[in-house]
């Protein structure tokens, strides 16, 4: 029981450390482009998560990591082109339309993963799970209505909902090697991916941005990809992709709530509608997670 409700903290976290990303890059594409503010986000995440994992080396020698091997290849590399994909389709999404739409329409990505996840890799999604995302998914729609063009199927946000469905492949791709070291994975998404959009950035002919501005999205790339990666595969080690995902639904919620404080963006009574929705969810989330539980350890006794 420990062990799932760390995990489910974890997924938790990893929520609220992403949701901070979107009204932040939202201001920061202010000074940078929108490619190469995907590579610095997730050069922030691997060089971030690089350093941890070499002080992690000292302060904790006992401590045994499984490391990626050439059977992980193809999961690995499929990983790699999608995150370069991905933060790259959501920048210029971002660029394109209000936070508080791209926090939403970012909820997309639990249904394509758990989608992909049952057709693709097989995983079991239980009745109350799909409750539960079903749930989210009013709540995503009532929220996409507040106010006049809250919610327009734009360019802005078909560039989101293709961003969400390459990190659905991703989180899945992410799964199948999911028991080996979380930071190793990272730091390859991270170092890799975000190489791979410099490359695109400086071939587009996007500037390289003030260094004040490299280092405060190195920053949040650490905190919002890197720290939130990391604690995004450690829950799916005893959660699944699918479960994860669901616990990951708030973070779009998150994203609106940053919105309204960081850009004073106020939402309409719908989103108090919607929130009475979410906390529903999360409390039928819980509850499977706890009666999941509660199965495997009574299959444990038989």
């Amino acid at each position: 029981m420990r062990t799932k409700t760390i995990a489910t903290v974890y997924a938790i976290l990893a929520a609220a450390l992403y949701a901070i990303n979107i009204p932040i890059s939202k201001l920061l594409l202010n000074h940078a482009g929108a490619t190469i503010m995907a590579a610095f986000l997730y050069l922030g995440a691997g060089i971030g998560l690089l350093i941890y994992g070499s002080i992690e080396k000292i302060t904790k020698p006992e401590k045994k990591q499984e490391h990626l091997t050439r059977k992980e290849l193809p999961y690995t590399v499929a990983m790699i082109v999608l995150d370069i994909i991905a933060p790259i389709l959501l920048m210029f999404g971002i660029a394109r339309t209000n936070s508080a739409n791209v926090s939403l329409l970012n909820n997309f990505e639990i249904v394509a993963t758990s989608i992909i996840a049952l057709v693709i890799f097989k995983e079991v999604i239980s009745h109350k799970l799909w409750l539960a995302i079903f749930m989210v998914t009013i709540a995503s729609v009532i929220l996409s209505f507040e106010g006049i063009g809250a919610f327009t199927l734009n360019e802005g946000s078909l560039l989101v909902l293709g961003a969400c469905i390459c990190w659905g492949f991703e989180n899945n791709c992410t799964k199948m090697i999911s028991n080996k070291s979380s930071t190793e994975i990272v730091v390859i998404k991270g170092c890799f991916s975000g190489m791979g959009s410099l490359i695109i950035a400086l071939l587009l002919g996007e500037s390289v941005p003030e260094i004040k501005w490299i280092f405060a999205i190195l920053f949040l790339g650490f905190v919002a990809y890197g720290l939130s990666i990391k604690f995004y595969i450690m829950a799916q080690q005893h959660l699944g992709a699918a479960k994860t995902s669901a616990y990951y639904s708030i973070a779009p919620f998150l994203g609106v709530a940053f919105s309204m404080v960081l850009l004073g963006e106020r939402p309409a009574m719908q989103f108090y509608i919607a929130m009475i929705i979410m906390i529903a969810s999360t409390v039928v989330m819980v509850k499977d997670t706890i009666s999941q539980q509660h199965t495997y350890e009574h299959d444990d006794l038989d």
